[in-house]
């Protein structure tokens, strides 16, 4: 979901940059990251985003579309070495087809652990920022705790007036 999110968010603007923002958030990369793999994986996020702005009712049937095009059946493997995982892709992917995959399971083990309600968009006026809410109680409405003291002393401003 964070990646999700720092793609979305601050999109990177060259395939190294997305080779290194995948390598940060732990992917082990198999293969060499193609300027395909930047423009693939922007469409995707944009496909991405309208489970974000789905009602919790349409939500899931969104994300089942995704899901739908791009995991495959759950496998073992240890491919880099490091132990045995899970993956829940086809073997030789691209690095766009990869993160498509990983995002839309990881999107649905969020939502269906947490909530569908778990995803929105930033309450402050102005902001918009798509969130996951990781919070202990699910009420999230602030993309980050920055945007949450800015509406605060909005309404206290307005309040005093």
């Amino acid at each position: 979901m964070r990646l999700a999110l720092s793609l979305v968010t601050d999109p990177p603007a060259s395939a190294p940059a997305l080779a290194e923002r995948c390598r940060d958030a732990g992917i082990a990369l198999e293969r060499p990251v193609a300027s395909s793999d930047l423009s693939d994986i922007a469409d995707f996020m944009e496909r991405w985003l309208t489970v974000v702005d789905a009602s919790d009712d349409d939500r899931a049937a969104r994300l089942n579309t995704l899901l739908q095009a791009t995991a495959a059946y759950p496998r073992l493997t240890n491919h880099a070495g490091d132990g045995w995982h899970i993956h829940y892709r086809e073997p030789d992917q691209s690095l766009a087809s990869l993160l498509r995959t990983l995002i839309s399971v990881g999107t649905a083990l969020h939502l269906s652990g947490r909530g569908l309600h778990r995803l929105g968009r930033c309450a402050r006026a102005g902001c918009g920022r798509p969130f996951a809410d990781f919070s202990r109680t699910g009420t999230q409405r602030y993309c980050s705790h920055a945007c949450g003291n800015r509406d605060a002393v909005r309404r206290h401003r307005a309040s005093h007036r």
